[in-house]
């Protein structure tokens, strides 16, 4: 038998994930400051004191949303050493940026109007987790680099790109379809992260892994 605490905590556990996915669609589409409590109440279809008791308030709703989103893009690229592969390592950091575009590309678009608006819920964030993230990710490409196992380049600069080209896939995805006559399928995405992954390695003197030289069937 289930007993009440349990079944409490499942119910918590389970609305919260509603009003997450709520939140996330409401933000995307009216910003942080025309969205209101109740529109995220009327899309979770639960009543709005449920979601103040969970999150108190809208800030502390959307800071617990930008947390999620953050914690989805844990990435294997974040464990990655100086001994790993190189080419293999931004192959694969690249192939995940792009499946994080495809499969949740509302997370992407708060994430990058935060970041427009000054990222003022994220400040904390930017000045400790990212920056300490960034640094150790910069060091690793540099030890590459110095073993002779790819090219010069600024490893900065290079992140920049990948961001840069992984993300526009879903922050701009209603100027690709209006561009393409069609939204993007699996498959789309697929030749675009194998095209991606061409350019980026080749461009730091690495050899393309073979699951990604050739375009999925």
């Amino acid at each position: 038998m289930v007993s009440k605490s349990k079944m409490e905590g499942s119910i918590g556990a389970k609305n919260k994930r509603k009003i997450l996915a709520a939140a996330e669609k409401a933000f995307a589409t009216h910003g942080f400051k025309g969205t209101s409590v109740q529109q995220i109440a009327d899309e979770a279809g639960l009543p709005k004191t449920n979601i103040l008791y969970y999150f108190k308030s809208k800030q502390g709703l959307y800071v617990a949303l930008l947390q999620d989103i953050m914690s989805t893009w844990n990435s294997r690229f974040d464990k990655v050493t100086s001994e790993d592969d190189p080419a293999i390592s931004l192959a694969d950091y690249i192939a995940e940026k792009m499946t994080m575009s495809r499969t949740h590309p509302l997370a992407s678009k708060i994430f990058a109007m935060e970041v427009l608006n000054g990222a003022p819920y994220l400040n904390k964030f930017f000045r400790n987790e990212h920056v300490a993230w960034m640094n150790g990710r910069v060091a690793i490409l540099n030890s590459w680099i110095e073993q002779g196992r790819m090219q010069a380049v600024d490893p900065t600069y290079l992140l920049f790109h990948i961001w840069a080209c992984t993300q526009h896939y879903a922050d701009f995805s209603a100027q690709i379809s209006s561009l393409r006559g069609k939204a993007m399928k699996r498959v789309d995405f697929d030749e675009a992260t194998r095209q991606l992954v061409h350019l980026v390695l080749t461009g730091c003197g690495l050899a393309v892994p073979q699951k990604y030289l050739e375009a999925s069937e």
